[in-house]
């Protein structure tokens, strides 16, 4: 009976990981980007909003050291695996999902190795060109500067909180005018 009820309960890493996870679903699904930010309110955008979210708390969990680095890579985990059940509830069928999953873990992977750089050099120009294209499909780098400026500024924010303030409700940058 014992065996069976560890079986099914949930560890501590599961769920700060969970919770890290539903911190940053809340945020990027905050109607300013919509507004506000002029985000497309599309599956693609908003993946794209998610991603820039995981990655700056990523980022802020990895400053910890090692607790912040497995903290990070439960969170990146959860968001994954968050990936698989949407396809799945989409209606992809178990076949197509490993090709699916592939394609957005390389998309998932080129944003983060795209904005990681610029978030920590603190580079806007840099940022607001990738966030342009990817987020806006736009070529026009003035397109993703208001995201890219409360992108760092969100680097910023999380980067002066503890980490047990981190984890416990991260604080975003101000998302309203």
């Amino acid at each position: 009976m014992i065996m069976l009820q560890n079986l099914f309960r949930t560890r501590p890493r599961e769920r700060l990981s969970q919770s890290l996870y539903e911190a940053v679903v809340r945020q990027a699904r905050d109607p300013a980007f919509y507004t506000r930010f002029g985000v497309a309110d599309r599956i693609d955008a908003r993946f794209e909003l998610y991603t820039l979210h995981v990655l700056l708390l990523v980022m802020r969990l990895r400053d910890e050291g090692e607790r912040g680095t497995e903290a990070g890579q439960d969170l990146f985990n959860a968001y994954v695996s968050a990936l698989d059940n949407a396809l799945r509830e989409l209606g992809v069928g178990d076949i197509s999902v490993g090709k699916k999953m592939r394609k957005l873990g390389e998309a998932l992977y080129g944003r983060m190795m795209a904005w990681e750089g610029p978030l920590r050099d603190h580079d806007a120009a840099a940022l607001a060109a990738s966030i342009a294209r990817n987020v806006y499909e736009s070529e026009d780098a003035a397109a993703g500067e208001a995201l890219a400026a409360y992108a760092i500024a969100s680097r910023a924010r999380l980067a002066s909180q503890s980490f047990d303030a981190v984890t416990n409700a991260p604080e975003w940058a101000e998302t309203a005018a």
